[in-house]
């Protein structure tokens, strides 16, 4: 049986999905964008505040959960521009111990929801 994951500490869905679906130990996240779940706005200006925001939305649904980043196994990630790679792993690199790091794809592709620059969904298990 699965269970909803839904906290007010992330945005809310765009769509017919839910922030992250828990099943037999494993939950799936939704894949987030940047916006601020206080106000709905987008966060922009720059690269590294979008995947901040990203990251903080993605910390909110894993703790709703019960986890944190070192549950998470599997991150997919896509942008709009491969030439932000490197300071999108400057932020990316503060929320996870690289000995312990998920898996992970970067992917750029054309376009994102609500045309932003990049999404980051994960997997993550319970130990």
């Amino acid at each position: 049986m699965k269970k909803i994951i839904k906290t007010p500490n992330a945005p809310l869905p765009i769509g017919p999905y839910n922030q992250a679906v828990l099943h037999h130990g494993t939950l799936y996240i939704s894949g987030q964008i940047a916006i601020e779940p206080g106000s709905g706005e987008l966060v922009s200006g720059n690269i590294e505040a979008e995947t901040r925001q990203v990251m903080e939305n993605l910390k909110a649904i894993l703790e709703a959960a019960g986890l944190s980043f070192a549950n998470v196994l599997k991150c997919s990630v896509f942008v709009k521009d491969m030439h932000d790679f490197s300071r999108i792993n400057a932020v990316y690199a503060e929320y996870f111990d690289e000995a312990i790091a998920p898996a992970r794809e970067l992917v750029e592709v054309v376009n994102l929801p609500r045309f932003v620059n990049i999404e980051i969904s994960a997997i993550a298990a319970m130990d």
